[in-house]
């Protein structure tokens, strides 16, 4: 013990010895002996120091050395605060500035996501149990429901563990989101109520003063009387025209002023063939408090089918669809009583015509990187700028009475089209030989018969239906496929092969295949149909005699393909083949919720970018786990991310997988991350994309991904775990994703290695 040596040590005056004892007391029962003896000497010193000079000059040297020894440690101490806070907030900053570029998609088909993406678990809030509610996961609270579980037969598998608190909190959970499940279909099951009791007053007998209501019924009452608008064929249309001066397809043409034609169409039939107009506020003033409205003008939505040619940043008609849009106007001149001699020229016109138009048009992700939206002019400035149209006349006409002039500023989203606009009209206007044929006028008209289809016979709506199906819902879908396949090959270098001639056949077989969009390149006329169908006798008493002529008909189809050179396009199927050198994926791979050309990139490659990768890993990799390592190690890492995860690793029984289930871990795996790939390099071609629910783009990607990732094909029995827990394994340690997916609760996770 060191209490006497300290005693003797502090053998000093009598009137001085009481007070260090009663000082140093507390000491010697609290600390231990060393720290014990340190401690006494450095109080002596400090006591003796005010009685006795000669000690204290002694004692001047160590404080000294003690500040030396200190000060650098806090100067380095607040530097690192320093450098830690400036990171903090420039990472805040950059995060708020990506959070205000995102641009909400307002679509139809986005709001019906969004609704969706509402009702699922959010990897990004929920990061320690996300993956246990997608897939229909829920089950696996609930063995007794007899349905197959992922991880069953797998010794050792965490779902084959018993953890009846842990599910029990999964069943309550899960009760809860079915619950919120429900109040939604009661929401709008109240719209359909609210719309059915409008309905009944409507169709109501009950007679009210207001000429409001009865005229409301009338418009309601002519809307569902088909039979007098079939029997009215094209003649309301037709007397229009001639009331608005005629035009040249039926040889009648008063040669009206072209600025006065347009100007009647805006004003009077919401019609706009050369540019689009709105009226909204200007999202620079809206930040400052301002909530003027302002007139903006857009570039029209064309008739004409366009694409968009990345490397010459121009639009341009679609040529593989230009036959089935040709075919269209013509029926529709047909309809409308034009003779087949003189309607091809007008047709071939408005083609051109349009085509010139197109190519001044350009996506709005490529305004978006180019800052074209919301440019704010006068009008005096815009006429300047594009002098064919009269924009203070067309402007009065479509909001009049309201007094407009020169100096009122109007908001412009793509002024170089407006400006390649302008000549482009002069031109047609021009032309001597074109005088009598009123290209422009026959351009406006069939825009508005664009608008006023819905109130004309059947015949329009089904030639318009007809064009819808030749094209196909496939916009965008070309080249996902291209930057996957992309991907995909990038990805084959990244393997560890087992030898050289593995990887040379590999990339053999890859590099000669051509990927495509499987698309009809024709469409069977009518005439074709009626001919198909007429040995048909359908009964409406007896589907089986229905059914059994249904067979009869596939049996002459495939009578038929056996004949043919080239095999039609199975637009039903949704999975890709190779046919000769052709990878071809089929029009029904895209369709909702999987696919939609307005959804922001990020949802279609998130969904259908990791599912074209999965089938292409499938189809031209089958024998992989014998031809790489790779395949063997990420099965391993991610499956024991996620035995982690879920706490179970280390907890006995066998947790191997087997080669098949390796390969299915990796080929899922793999195919997140061509996806992901796939999507960021469309992103540096193509700067911006929209959003939903406010989401980071790769937010959006990685959410929209765990909601769509239980695939059911041949191969997802082979899956030990829920697809959507691969999020997890690609954000650990990855600057990729918006934050870590780690949970408060799992210190483990940390040690885990990127895969």
């Amino acid at each position: 013990m060191s209490e006497t040596p300290t005693q003797l040590e502090l053998s000093v005056p009598s009137s001085s010895q009481p007070e260090v004892e009663r000082g140093f007391q507390p000491i010697l029962t609290t600390q231990d002996p060393p720290e014990t003896h340190q401690q006494t000497q450095l109080q002596l010193e400090i006591q003796l120091s005010g009685s006795n000079p000669e000690h204290q000059r002694r004692a001047k040297p160590l404080w000294i050395k003690h500040r030396r020894l200190l000060l650098p440690f806090l100067g380095f101490s607040l530097c690192a605060v320093f450098l830690g806070l400036t990171y903090y907030v420039h990472q805040n900053l950059r995060n708020r500035s990506n959070i205000q570029r995102v641009t909400a998609c307002v679509s139809p088909a986005c709001q019906q996501a969004s609704a969706r993406l509402s009702t699922s678990a959010d990897p990004f809030t929920q990061p320690c149990d996300y993956f246990l509610f997608t897939c229909g996961s829920d089950r696996l609270s609930q063995p007794e429901n007899g349905g197959r579980q992922r991880g069953q037969g797998i010794p050792g598998h965490p779902q084959n563990q018993n953890g009846k608190s842990v599910w029990s909190e999964r069943r309550r959970q899960s009760k809860e989101r079915e619950d919120r499940g429900l109040r939604q279909e009661k929401i709008l099951d109240r719209k359909t109520v609210l719309l059915q009791y409008l309905r009944e007053i409507l169709e109501s007998n009950y007679s009210v003063g207001s000429s409001a209501v009865q005229k409301a019924k009338g418009f309601y009452h002519s809307c569902v009387d088909t039979r007098s608008i079939e029997s009215a064929g094209a003649e309301p249309f037709l007397t229009l025209i001639q009331r608005l001066g005629g035009w040249a397809v039926s040889g009648q043409w008063n040669q009206t002023d072209f600025n006065s034609t347009l100007s009647l169409l805006m004003r009077d039939y919401a019609t706009f063939p050369f540019f689009n107009l709105y009226v909204g506020k200007d999202p620079n003033e809206i930040a400052h408090g301002t909530a003027k409205r302002y007139i903006q003008i857009d570039q029209p939505e064309l008739l004409i089918p366009i694409e968009w040619n990345s490397k010459t940043h121009k639009s341009q008609a679609k040529a593989q669809t230009l036959r089935s849009f040709l075919a269209t106007c013509q029926r529709y001149l047909a309809l409308l009583g034009a003779p087949p001699s003189s309607s091809m020229i007008h047709v071939g016109m408005f083609l051109s015509l349009s085509s010139e138009l197109a190519v001044a048009a350009a996506p709005l992700q490529y305004r978006l990187s180019k800052q074209q939206l919301y440019q704010r002019m006068t009008i005096k400035e815009l006429q300047s700028q594009a002098p064919a149209i009269d924009w203070l006349g067309c402007l009065r006409a479509a909001f009049h009475p309201l007094p407009l002039i020169e100096d009122d500023h109007v908001l412009l989203h793509n002024l170089p089209y407006m400006v390649q606009m302008s000549p482009i009209i002069r031109k047609w206007l021009n032309r001597h030989e074109l005088s009598n044929s009123g290209p422009l006028q026959t351009y406006m008209f069939l825009n508005l018969l664009h608008t006023l289809m819905p109130a004309l016979d059947s015949r329009f709506s089904e030639t318009a239906n007809n064009l819808s199906v030749a094209l196909g819902n496939t916009e965008g879908a070309e080249e996902i496929i291209q930057n996957i396949f992309s991907s995909f090959k990038s990805k084959l270098h990244e393997l560890k092969w087992t030898d050289q001639k593995s990887l040379l056949s590999v990339m053999k077989k890859v590099h000669s295949l051509i990927p495509r969009l499987w698309t009809t390149r024709e469409i069977s006329s009518e005439a074709e149909l009626d001919l198909l169908f007429s040995k048909v006798s359908l009964s409406t008493h007896s589907f089986f005699s229905n059914y059994v002529q249904l067979l009869s008909l596939w049996q002459k189809r495939r009578r038929k393909i056996l004949t043919e050179q080239t095999e039609a396009a199975d637009i039903l199927s949704v999975t890709p083949l190779i046919q000769g050198n052709e990878l071809l994926f089929p029009m029904g791979m895209f369709v909702p919720p999987l696919f939609h050309p307005t959804y922001p990139r990020a949802m279609n490659y998130g969904v259908m970018g990791f599912l074209i990768a999965k089938d292409i890993l499938h189809l031209l990799l089958p024998d992989i786990y014998s031809q790489s390592e790779t395949v063997h190690a990420v099965g391993e890492c991610v499956w024991a991310h996620y035995l982690t995860v879920t706490e179970k690793a280390g907890r006995g029984g066998a947790f191997s997988l087997s080669a098949a289930q390796r390969q299915e871990v990796w080929v899922q795996y793999s195919a997140l991350q061509i996806a992901l790939q796939a999507y960021h390099q469309s992103l540096k071609k193509h700067p911006g994309d929209t959003s939903i629910s406010g989401f980071s783009h790769t937010h959006l990607f990685l959410s929209s991904f765990s909601q769509v990732n239980c695939d059911f094909d041949p191969y997802h029995e082979f899956m030990p775990l829920e697809p959507s827990f691969l999020i997890t394994v690609i954000c650990a340690k990855s600057h990729l994703c918006p934050t870590n997916l780690q949970c408060p609760d799992k210190t483990e996770q940390h040690s885990l290695q990127t895969c």
